[in-house]
């Protein structure tokens, strides 16, 4: 999630279990090693855009790593720290802080390598927004009072709420998920794969793509309260190398960049409609209807020795608001 978000949560776990003495010294510790496994967006190399992509909510947030980073957190604080507090009790609230950081990045839909160094897979739940104010207030809120009253009895309640806020989402995401397997039986398709994810800031308003013979669909789901409603969108074919790019060679860099990009988008991916030579995730729009993308790699097929590159895309319906808005609010769509 947002990087105040992993601050915030990893700040509220460490002055949970601090005493009154050391809950401010506890608080700030958690805060800043649930930041640090987010330094991984520092690694990245000039002539190979995709590194970057790929080692964001890498090995730093693997549940196996924890232990490692906590370590470089208290080292890191200890000169700061020392005449406040011991190192072991410096490490044992970095320990806690740093823990959650990739726990709550794995409730996400873009997930992260939880299991490395055992599994390469993504571990994305896919029960709350990358940036939701509600979860993150509950959260800001607990710090603020326990931090300001030297408590940690606010800081237990907002990790409560934030825990049940999480079970709602878990709850939304099993019952838009139901609905999209529904909506595909209806149309006759047999569902390969599937996701659905929450849109931007809400539980609300759901994101479905599934796969079948070949094809990728996205529609909208609407999950009370108030009415249950589902949007139809857009559907693109599926990318296939051999069909859509069939000189290319196998050992190329840019082939192999073309799995990389797959395996990051879990094999949702699709050729831009709207360019050229460029591939997109079809996970993510700026409409839960649309396949308009946020980002892709743009292929350049006759230098195939160089590295594609990862561009990020801001395009988006110059009505896209209101009908997000509509969407949301279980309305018709305007014209």
């Amino acid at each position: 999630m947002d990087l105040l978000t992993q601050g915030v949560l990893g700040g509220a776990l460490a002055l949970s279990v601090a005493n009154e003495k050391e809950s401010r010294i506890a608080a700030l510790t958690g805060f800043a090693a649930a930041l640090l496994a987010d330094a991984d967006i520092l690694i990245s190399a000039s002539d190979d855009p995709l590194l970057n992509v790929e080692f964001h909510r890498h090995f730093t947030h693997a549940l196996i790593f924890i232990p490692v980073g906590a370590l470089v957190a208290a080292l890191l604080l200890w000169p700061l720290l020392r005449k406040r507090l011991g190192f072991r009790r410096i490490y044992w609230y970095a320990l806690l802080g740093y823990s959650t950081s990739g726990l709550l990045d794995a409730c996400t839909s873009y997930g992260t390598h939880l299991l490395w160094p055992f599994s390469d897979t993504r571990t994305a739940w896919s029960i709350i927004a990358i940036i939701d104010p509600i979860f993150s207030l509950l959260l800001v809120i607990a710090l603020i009072l326990g931090f300001k009253h030297c408590k940690p009895v606010p800081a237990r309640v907002g990790l409560a709420l934030a825990g049940a806020y999480l079970l709602l989402g878990l709850w939304q995401h099993q019952t838009a998920l139901q609905s999209a397997i529904e909506l595909a039986a209806q149309r006759g398709h047999k569902v390969e794969r599937i996701i659905v994810k929450p849109t931007l800031a809400n539980l609300v308003l759901w994101r479905s793509v599934y796969q079948s013979n070949g094809m990728f669909y996205v529609d909208a789901i609407r999950i009370g309260p108030g009415p249950n409603r589902v949007y139809p969108g857009d559907y693109a074919r599926a990318f296939d190398l051999e069909r859509e790019l069939p000189k290319l060679a196998g050992e190329s860099v840019l082939s192999r960049d073309i799995a990389r990009f797959s395996r990051l988008a879990n094999g949702y991916v699709v050729s831009d409609p709207g360019r050229d030579n460029v591939l997109i995730d079809i996970r993510y729009s700026m409409l839960p209807t649309g396949i308009t993308p946020m980002w892709g790699i743009d292929l350049n097929v006759t230098t195939t020795s160089q590295h594609a590159k990862f561009e990020i895309y801001r395009d988006r319906p110059n009505n896209a608001r209101d009908l997000f808005l509509a969407m949301l609010l279980g309305r018709d769509l305007p014209n």
